[in-house]
C-alpha cells in the first residue's frame, strides 16, 4: 500500500509540471504576437480604421489590428496617455508615448519571483523524489544516517531491563571495559570487537544494547543494517566508512546495528546485478573495518538479529563477531520480573499475584508482556473499575491469543451445536489423558478471523523436553472436536482444518525429524526450513519412493490412532460431552470449575501404537 501511494504523488508531480509548462507556452504564443506601439501611432492607426477591437484599462489599451503591420503583427499594445495631453501633443506635431514609472520592486515581482517561484517548485519535486528514493541530498548520499545518542539520551540502564539475568551478565564485561580499559586488561585479555545478540523478537535486543551505553555513560551509534544498503553501488560502504569515522572520533563508544542479516546476509556469489553488488560492497566494507579497528581504542561494536544462520559465515568467525549472546523468551521467573518493571505505572488489584499471570503467559517475549499489561489496564479501563485485576489479564491474554471477540458474527442454533460439542471434545479428551496441559476455559464466542470457537489450556511449567507420549496425546487432544462431531452428529465439518493440520506437522516431525517410529528407525527423513529461532519448518528430504511411503503410512497411523483414541475418550464419557455442550450453549464461555464431570474422567482408547506390538 506505501508504494502505491508513493507512485501517485510522483506522478502527480509530473502532470502539475505538464500542466504549469502548457501554460507558460499559452502565454508565451500569445505575448510573442504582440507589438507595443506608441500611442500616438495608436491614435494615427485609429484615425485610418485599421483597428478592429481593443480592450481598454486603467493603464494601457490591447488590441487588434485589421491588416496586419509590415512586420506581421497583428495585435498591439499600448500605455495610455491622458487625452487633453494627448489632443496638446498632437496639435504640435509631437510623437509622444504612455509610459509607467518603474520601481525595483515592480521587477522583482514581474521577472526575478515567477524564476524563484519556479526554481523553489522543481527544487521541492526533486527533495522528496529524492527522499521517498532514500537518497537524500547530494551532500549526504555517502553520509551514516546513524542517529547519535549520549547517556542524557538513552537513559536506560540494566535496572530497565528484566528476564534476561545471563545475557546482562555477559554484557557487563563490555561495560567494564568501557569504564576501565587498563585495569580490564592488566592480565593481557581484550574485549571481544563485536558482539552479536541474538534472538527472537521482542526479547529486548535493542533495549540490552542501549541499557550497555546507559551503563557505560558513552555515546551510542545506532543505526540500521536496511539504512546501509542504497540503490546507488558503493553507497552502503561509503556510509560505513564514515560510521567507523565518526565513532573513532567519538571513542570510546558503542556502535549498534539492528537487524544485522540485512546488511551481512551470507553472500552466494552471485554477483552482477546492482543490488547484490551494493549488497556485497557494503559487507566487504564493514568486514574491512572490523578487521581494521583496535578495540583497544576504545569502540565497542554491537549487532543484532533474529535471523542468525543467514548471517555471513566470514561475520561469524573469531576477530569479529567474537561473542553471540543468546537473548531468548523469558522462563516464568524471568516473566514476572518483565512484568514487574511494565506494572509500575498500572494500578493493579492489592490481591493480585502477578506470578498467576506469568502462568497464563508461556512463550510471551518482553514486548509480548508489555502489550499485555496495556492491554489489561484497557480492559479494566473498558468496565470504568479502579484497579486491573486478574481477570483482565486473562481477558488480555485471551484477545492477544484467540483474537477479538466477534459477537456481531452470530451463529444459527445448529452451528452452534456442531461448534458447543467440538470444544467440549477439545476440552474432555485434554482432561481424560495423562501428561497434557489443563483446561483453563471453553468458549463457543468467535474470535479473530476464523475462530468461531476456543479452548484454552495453560501449562503448569515451562517445559523444554517433550516425550513420545504427551505428543501422541496432543495429537489426540488436537482431533477431540473432529472426534466429537463424528460421534454425536455422525458427519464431520470443516471447523477442524486448522486442528488437522496442526496434527500433521507434529506427526511428520515425530516421523521424519525425531526418529520417534520404531519401523523407520532412528534417523531423520527431513530438513529444517525457514529456521527462526523457535518457528521451524521441515522439508522433506530426497528418500526413495518405497520410504516415502513408509513415511506417510507411519504419519497416517499417528493420526487415524489418536482419532480412535479421542473418539473412545469421548464415547466412553459420552454424556459429560452432552451436558458440557448444553451448558456451553447456554453461557458461551465456561471455566474449569464449571465444567462438568472432568474429574472423573479417565483415559479410554487404544494402548498400542503404530509399529508397537498388540
Amino acid at each position: 500500500m506505501p508504494t502505491a501511494r508513493k507512485h501517485e504523488i510522483n506522478i502527480w508531480y509530473i502532470i502539475a509540471a505538464l500542466f504549469l509548462l502548457m501554460l507558460f507556452q499559452s502565454w508565451w504564443n500569445v505575448w510573442s504576437q504582440i507589438e507595443t506601439i506608441s500611442y500616438s501611432e495608436f491614435e494615427a492607426q485609429l484615425a485610418a480604421g485599421n483597428i478592429t477591437e481593443a480592450t481598454v484599462t486603467e493603464t494601457r489599451i490591447l488590441g487588434t489590428f485589421k491588416t496586419p503591420l509590415e512586420d506581421g503583427g497583428t495585435r498591439f499594445l499600448t500605455a495610455r496617455v491622458d487625452p487633453a495631453t494627448a489632443e496638446m501633443l498632437a496639435a504640435k506635431g509631437v510623437t509622444f508615448s504612455g509610459g509607467t514609472d518603474s520601481t525595483i520592486f515592480a521587477t522583482l515581482l514581474s521577472w526575478i519571483l515567477p524564476v524563484a517561484l519556479m526554481f523553489g517548485f522543481w527544487w521541492f519535486v526533486f527533495r522528496r523524489i529524492a527522499e521517498r528514493q532514500g537518497i537524500g541530498g547530494l551532500t549526504t548520499i555517502g553520509k551514516s544516517r546513524a542517529k547519535v545518542y549520549v547517556e542524557t539520551d538513552t537513559k536506560v540502564t540494566f535496572a530497565d531491563v528484566a528476564g534476561v539475568d545471563e545475557a546482562k551478565a555477559e554484557l557487563q564485561e563490555m561495560v567494564a571495559f568501557l569504564k576501565e580499559p587498563k585495569s580490564f586488561g592488566r592480565l593481557g585479555a581484550r574485549a571481544p570487537k563485536g558482539v552479536l545478540l541474538v534472538g527472537p523478537p521482542g526479547t529486548g535486543k535493542t533495549l540490552l544494547a542501549r541499557a550497555v551505553a546507559g551503563e557505560a555513560n558513552v555515546p551510542f551509534f545506532s543505526i540500521s543494517g536496511s539504512e546501509f544498503v542504497e540503490m546507488f553501488v558503493g553507497v552502503g560502504a561509503a556510509r560505513v566508512r564514515d560510521l567507523f569515522e565518526e565513532a573513532r572520533k567519538a571513542a570510546p563508544c558503542i556502535i549498534f546495528i539492528d537487524e544485522l542479516d540485512a546488511l551481512g546476509r551470507s553472500r552466494t556469489g552471485v554477483g552482477g546485478f546492482g543490488g547484490l553488488d551494493e549488497k556485497e560492497q557494503t559487507l566487504n566494507q564493514l568486514l574491512a573495518e572490523l578487521d581494521g579497528f583496535d578495540p583497544r581504542s576504545g569502540i565497542i561494536l554491537l549487532a543484532a538479529t533474529n535471523r542468525p544462520e543467514v548471517l555471513d559465515p566470514a561475520l561469524l568467525r573469531a576477530g569479529r563477531f567474537d561473542r553471540q549472546v543468546l537473548v531468548d523468551r523469558p522462563d516464568r521467573k524471568g516473566r514476572v520480573e518483565i512484568l514487574n518493571v511494565h506494572v509500575a505505572k498500572v494500578q493493579l488489584a492489592a490481591d493480585l499475584d502477578l506470578d498467576a499471570v506469568a502462568g497464563l503467559t508461556p512463550g510471551f517475549t518482553g514486548a509480548d508482556l508489555a502489550n499485555l499489561v496495556n492491554e489489561a489496564a484497557l480492559v479494566a479501563t473498558r468496565r470504568q473499575a479502579d484497579s486491573v485485576t486478574l481477570s483482565d489479564f486473562t481477558e488480555a491474554v485471551e484477545r492477544i491469543v484467540a483474537g477479538l471477540a466477534r459477537r456481531t458474527r452470530v451463529l444459527n442454533v445448529a452451528e452452534r451445536a456442531r461448534v458447543a460439542h467440538h470444544e467440549m471434545g477439545h476440552a474432555l479428551v485434554a482432561s481424560a489423558l495423562p501428561g497434557v496441559d489443563p483446561v483453563v476455559k471453553v468458549s463457543i464466542i468467535p474470535r479473530g478471523v476464523g475462530a468461531l470457537g476456543y479452548t484454552i489450556q495453560r501449562p503448569t511449567e515451562d517445559r523444554f523436553l517433550i516425550g513420545v507420549e504427551e505428543l501422541r496425546n496432543r495429537i489426540a487432544v488436537l482431533l477431540g472436536g473432529r472426534a466429537a462431531e463424528q460421534l454425536i452428529f455422525d458427519e464431520i465439518s470443516t471447523g477442524a482444518a486448522d486442528d488437522l493440520q496442526r496434527a500433521t506437522e507434529i506427526a511428520l516431525e515425530m516421523v521424519a525429524r525425531y526418529g520417534m517410529d520404531p519401523t523407520l528407525g532412528n534417523r531423520t527423513y527431513a530438513v529444517e526450513r525457514s529456521r527462526f529461532l523457535g518457528e521451524i519448518g521441515l522439508e522433506r528430504r530426497e528418500v526413495a519412493d518405497e520410504t516415502g511411503r513408509e513415511i506417510d503410512l507411519a504419519v497416517r497411523m499417528l493420526v487415524d490412532n489418536a482419532f480412535e483414541r479421542a473418539t473412545a475418550i469421548l464415547t466412553e464419557n459420552r454424556s459429560a460431552l452432552e451436558q458440557g455442550a448444553r451448558l456451553l450453549m447456554e453461557r458461551e464461555t465456561l471455566s474449569a470449575e464449571e465444567l462438568p464431570g472432568l474429574v472423573a474422567l479417565r483415559p479410554k482408547g487404544p494402548k498400542n501404537f503404530p509399529g508397537e506390538a498388540a
